[in-house]
Parts: C-alpha cells; structure tokens; sequence
C-alpha cells in the first residue's frame, strides 16, 4: 500500500517525503515531470518504495494499475508558474489532472489531500474562503479556483476525505531548482552572495518601495498543517495554508541580511541602516507584471483553526534565519 505523493521531487513535495520519512514512512510512490532533470537532487536523502511519471502514472490510474494500492494521495504536482502564458499547458496540469485525481480517489474511497492557491483571491482584499472574495488575476489562479469550484460541488457525493491548501508565499529548503519562482527569500540570500546587496520592487497598490505585505509562509509548517490533515482524515474543507500575518519584504530582506551577517560574526542591522549602507535597493516591476501583482496578502485562518490545527506558526525573523542556515549548509 502505497501513500502518492504527486510534485514529489519539487520544492513541497520534496519536503513532505522527507517529512513522512521522518515518521517512519517509506511506502512512498513518488510521482513527478523530470524533464527538469535536476529536481532529482531533492529526493537524494530520501526513501520511496517507487518513481512514476506524471504521465505514466496517470495512465496506470486509467486502467486500473492501482486499485486497491494506495492509501492516500498527497498531490502537490502543478504547474507553478504565475506567469506562464500558455494556458491549455497550465489547465491540464493543474485542472484536469487534479479532477483526474479526484475522481479516482472517490472512486476508491482514497483520502486527498491538494494544492491549492491563495493566487485564487487575486488582489484581495479579504483572503477568507468563500466564492466572494476569490477573483484570480492569471491562468495559473484560475485553474487552482476552478478546481475549487469542482471540490465545492462535489462535497456531497465525496467517499473520503478530500482537502485543499491554500498556500500563502511558502519559501524553505528544496526550492533551488524553482528559479525566477523561487521565494523572496531566497533570492535575497542569493542576491546578497553575489552582490553585497538586495533589490526589491518599487512602491505598489498604495505601499511603499519594499513596504507591499505578504502572508510569508515557512514550508516546516506547509508540511505540518497536511500532516495534520492526513493524520485526521474525518475533516475534509478547503483551508488557507499562511500565518494570518503579513509581513513585509523588507522584512524578509533585513532577515536575511542579518541571518547571513550572524553566520560572519557580524551586529545586525535596522532597515534604516541597510538603505544608508546600500545594502537594500529598490528597482521597477519586470514588464507585464506589476498589473497582476498581489501587493497585500493574508490568510484568515478561522476555517483552519476551526478544523483543529492548533499549532503557532513560525514568523518571518524566526523562518527565515533558519532556512538561512539550511542555505549556507546546503548550497
């Protein structure tokens, strides 16, 4: 019997196989595209019964190869890219492979748990469940609401569980092959290694430069919030996987400077004093972008309280050191 995890060799779905590892699991069937081959590199310190193909995978589901086989599936696969432009690309992957999955599992009464987007609320500004407030600004929030809207009007013919997680601005260990998409975090760790200094975007929506605020969101606790689910699979609902708190990216800047300032023996510094020393610099928004740009995001987690995740969640000054230090024990 086997627990899927789908997206297995990117950045969540490496971290939850190493995760499940961890507990003891290693009836793991890892499913994945690696025609980016060196996403490869995540499951290296990780033990999984089998590797599949995206595609092959869902062939085998087709005609049967499965049944009876797997336990839950954990189906982080998706086409991540908020700005691909090529949207039958972007609806397979994300739509008609999640509806796929969630056929299949009704079927065979098999929990699912899935990605899903805080991309589905657009501009905002209320980030609260419900079909209201979500108004998606490109395809790749789109085919994430769309399959929302398929999980809501299916909930009474559902067999097993079945959740979605919203994932806020997720940064963490394993994400290096996501590149451009890789978290602000990351970057500014990279930024600051190459050059002595971190750009960031220029004012937006009404903030100033650096002052536009996410729902930053370590992976440590992505992992936790679906562990919680698979280990309760009488609660099915579709959740915000953030803090409930923004923050803002001159935050995560001045967190990563210092994080790396500490590692050389060096006093932290303020905000104020980094801009004086050109340590932060501000630049324009890359064409085409700055019209779809959530320049404010953060999750209500009454939903997620109320189905009994209980746990704090790490702040960007605590998230961010640590993965600093996964960084420069890792890269």
């Amino acid at each position: 019997m086997y627990i899927v995890v789908t997206g297995a060799a990117g950045f969540i779905g490496s971290n939850l196989v190493r995760a499940l590892n961890a507990r003891g699991e290693t009836d793991i069937l890892a499913v994945d595209n690696l025609s980016r081959a060196d996403k490869f590199r995540n499951l290296a310190d990780c033990d999984i019964a089998d590797y599949l193909d995206k595609e092959h995978f869902r062939s085998a589901l087709d005609s049967g190869s499965f049944d009876g086989e797997i336990t839950a599936i954990l189906h982080q696969g998706a086409c991540s890219d908020t700005m691909q432009t090529d949207g039958r690309y972007v609806m397979d992957n994300n739509f008609r492979y999640s509806s796929d999955l969630l056929a299949y599992c009704q079927s065979e009464s098999v929990p699912l748990i899935y990605a899903s987007s805080a991309a589905v609320y657009g501009a905002g500004p209320v980030f609260k469940e419900g079909r209201a407030n979500e108004k998606p600004l490109n395809v790749y929030g789109y085919s994430k609401f769309l399959f929302d809207q398929i999980v809501r009007r299916r909930w009474e013919d559902n067999s097993a569980q079945v959740v979605g997680l919203r994932y806020f601005n997720v940064y963490g260990p394993r994400e290096t092959h996501k590149g451009r998409m890789a978290s602000v975090a990351m970057h500014c760790f990279d930024q600051f290694r190459e050059t002595g200094k971190v750009k960031l975007f220029e004012g937006s929506g009404g903030y100033a430069e650096g002052e536009q605020r996410r729902d930053f969101i370590s992976v440590d606790d992505v992992i936790r919030v679906n562990l919680h689910f698979l280990d309760h699979p009488a609660k099915s609902g579709i959740f915000n996987c953030g803090t409930g708190a923004s923050q803002t990216f001159n935050e995560v800047a001045v967190a990563t400077i210092n994080a790396l300032r500490a590692a050389q023996k060096k006093d932290a510094l303020t905000l104020a004093e980094m801009k004086a020393q050109g340590l932060i610099e501000y630049g324009p928004f890359h064409p085409g972008l700055k019209d779809k740009y959530q320049s404010f995001t953060e999750g209500n987690l009454d939903d997620l309280r109320g189905a009994g995740y209980a746990a704090p969640f790490s702040d960007v000054q605590t998230g961010v050191s640590r993965y600093v230090g996964w960084l420069l024990a890792n890269r």
